[in-house]
C-alpha cells in the first residue's frame, strides 16, 4: 500500500513538473499563445498599487511647454515651424531622452521616442499626439497626450514592466490646420497620403512662404521635396492608443473620469470667395449694390440652415474664417474669403451638407449679382472606428482601477482619425474644465490627468503583451 502511495506521488509529480517545463519549449508555447492572443510567459508581471503617477511633475512639465508661446499667458500660440514651435519640439524631445526612450524624427517634424520591447522584431504600440496650438489657445489639447505619454512611460519603467511589443510615442506635426490649412498634417502623411505629398510642394501659407522652406528653416525637409519616406506601411503598429481631453462637457457634467471613444466624426472643410462690385460706403444706393460680404454673410447662415436641417445633433458646421475686401468702414467689400468646417459621424449625411452648401453658394451669386470665384472641398475624409480590441483593452484596464467610464463619440478630430488607417486604433478621454478647448480657459485637473495616464499605462502594458489582438 505504502509503496502503490508513493508511487502514485512521483508519477504526479513528474507529470506537474512536464507541464510546467512544456512551457519552456518554444513550439509548444507558439502554438498555445497562437490561439490564445496572449503570451503565455508574461515579460513581466505587476500589482496596479504599482503604477504611481508623478501628476505634479507632469503639470510642471505642462506648464513649462506653455511657456514656448507667441502669445502671453494663459494662452498658447505654438504654429508650425516657428521659432516657439521649434523650441517646443525640442522641449518634447529633452523629455523623451530623459524617459530613457531612443528619439527620431522624420521629414516632416513626426517625432517618435521608442521603448524597445523584449521582441522588437513585433509591430511596437503606439501612442502620442500634438504639441502645436492654434492662436491664443489653451495648454492641455494635445500636448496631455504627448507628454501625459512620456509619464505613462516612466510609470511603467518604475513599476518594473517590461514590455514584449516595443512602445512608440509620438508627437505629430501640426495636427491643427492654422499655418497652411491642413489638419493633421503629421499624421495623414504617415497614413501614405500621396496627395498631400504632392500637394505640399507647391503649399504656401498667407505670407506666401512655402511648406517645404518653412520645413526647412525649422531643420527639417533636408533631403529635398520627396516627402514619400514619411510614409509609414500598413502594420507598422499592432495598436494606437491616443490619450486627450475630451473638449466638450460630457464626462464632467456627468462626473465620469474616462471617456473611451468608439468613433472619431469625419471632417470637411471647405475654401469659398465671392467677388461684388465694391464702391464708396455712401455713394452707392442699395438697389445698386452686388456686396461680396453680405454674399458671404448669407452663406454662413445657410451653412446653419443645412446643418440643422440634417436632423441629427451629430452634424455640425461652423464658419471659421470670414474675410472681407479691402476691409474698410467705408468701403462696400468686393471680396469675400470664407472658410468652413462641417463634421458628422455619418460620411454621407456630412456630404450632402457640403452639396447644400455649394448649391446656396451658387444661388447667392444669381441674387446677389455676385461670382462665386471659387467652391473648394480642401478635404473630406471618411469617420473612423475604434477597433474593438482596444476598446476592450481600456474598458479593462478601466475597470481594474476603478475608475468610472463611458462609451462616447468624438466630434472632434484627432490624429487617431488617420492613424487608423495604418493600425487598430482606439482613444482615451478625460474630463476638462466646461468642455474648454481652443480657448486660454482650457483646463483639465491634475487628478483626471493622474487618471488618464494610468488607464493609458495600463492599457499599453496589455496591447504590449498581446501577440495579436482579439476580436
Amino acid at each position: 500500500m505504502v509503496h502503490s502511495v508513493l508511487l502514485f506521488l512521483v508519477l504526479t509529480l513528474t507529470a506537474v513538473s512536464a507541464q510546467q517545463h512544456q512551457y519552456d519549449d518554444p513550439s509548444i508555447t507558439a502554438t498555445m499563445e497562437k490561439f490564445s492572443g496572449y503570451a503565455i510567459n508574461e515579460p513581466h508581471s505587476f500589482q496596479l498599487t504599482s503604477l504611481s503617477v508623478d501628476a505634479q511633475a507632469l503639470q510642471n512639465q505642462i506648464d513649462e511647454l506653455a511657456a514656448f508661446s507667441d502669445s502671453p499667458a494663459p494662452s498658447v500660440t505654438r504654429v508650425l515651424f516657428t521659432d516657439k514651435d521649434v523650441l517646443g519640439r525640442n522641449y518634447v524631445k529633452t523629455q523623451m531622452e530623459l524617459a530613457g526612450l531612443s528619439v527620431r524624427e522624420d521629414a516632416v517634424g513626426n517625432i517618435f521616442g521608442r521603448w524597445e520591447g523584449l521582441e522588437p522584431e513585433l509591430a511596437a504600440v503606439a501612442t502620442g499626439s500634438h504639441v502645436d496650438a492654434i492662436p491664443y489657445s489653451g495648454k492641455y489639447d494635445g500636448v496631455v497626450g504627448v507628454l501625459g505619454a512620456i509619464e505613462a512611460i516612466r510609470v511603467l519603467k518604475r513599476s518594473g514592466f517590461k514590455p514584449r511589443r516595443s512602445l512608440e510615442v509620438i508627437s505629430f506635426t501640426s495636427e491643427e490646420p492654422t499655418r497652411f490649412g491642413i489638419g493633421c498634417l503629421g499624421s495623414r502623411l504617415l497614413a501614405g497620403s500621396e496627395d498631400l505629398a504632392n500637394a505640399l510642394k507647391t503649399t504656401t501659407d498667407i505670407q506666401n512662404i512655402s511648406f517645404l522652406d518653412a520645413a526647412r528653416s525649422a531643420g527639417y525637409g533636408k533631403n529635398g521635396d520627396d516627402l514619400s519616406s514619411v510614409f509609414l506601411k500598413k502594420g507598422t503598429y499592432s495598436a494606437f492608443i491616443e490619450l486627450h481631453i475630451e473638449q466638450g462637457p460630457i464626462l464632467e457634467d456627468e462626473g465620469i473620469s474616462i471617456g473611451i471613444v468608439t468613433a472619431i466624426a469625419a471632417p470637411a472643410s471647405l475654401k469659398v470667395e465671392f467677388e461684388g462690385n465694391g464702391g464708396h460706403a455712401g455713394a452707392v444706393l442699395m438697389p445698386n449694390r452686388n456686396d461680396a460680404g453680405l454674399a458671404a454673410s448669407e452663406l454662413a447662415l445657410a451653412v446653419e440652415r443645412h446643418v440643422l436641417e440634417s436632423g441629427s445633433i451629430d452634424t455640425v458646421g461652423t464658419v471659421g474664417i470670414l474675410e472681407l475686401h479691402p476691409g474698410a468702414i467705408n468701403s462696400i467689400p468686393s471680396k469675400s474669403h470664407l472658410e468652413i468646417d462641417t463634421r458628422d459621424i455619418d460620411e454621407e449625411r456630412r456630404n450632402k451638407v457640403v452639396e447644400k452648401i455649394h448649391q446656396s453658394a451658387i444661388k447667392i451669386t444669381k441674387t446677389r449679382g455676385v461670382k462665386l470665384s471659387d467652391f473648394r472641398v480642401i478635404n473630406q475624409d471618411p469617420p473612423a472606428l475604434s477597433d474593438e480590441a482596444v476598446i476592450k483593452a481600456v474598458e479593462i484596464a478601466t475597470k481594474e482601477l476603478n475608475l468610472t467610464s463611458k462609451l462616447m463619440i468624438s466630434r472632434a478630430y484627432h490624429d487617431s482619425l488617420f492613424m487608423a488607417r495604418l493600425s487598430p486604433m482606439g482613444m482615451i478621454f478625460i474630463p476638462c474644465y466646461k468642455g474648454y478647448s481652443h480657448k486660454p480657459e482650457e483646463f483639465a485637473s491634475i487628478q483626471d490627468m493622474s487618471n488618464g495616464v494610468k488607464v493609458l499605462a495600463l492599457t499599453l502594458a496589455k496591447l504590449s503583451s498581446q501577440l495579436h489582438l482579439l476580436k
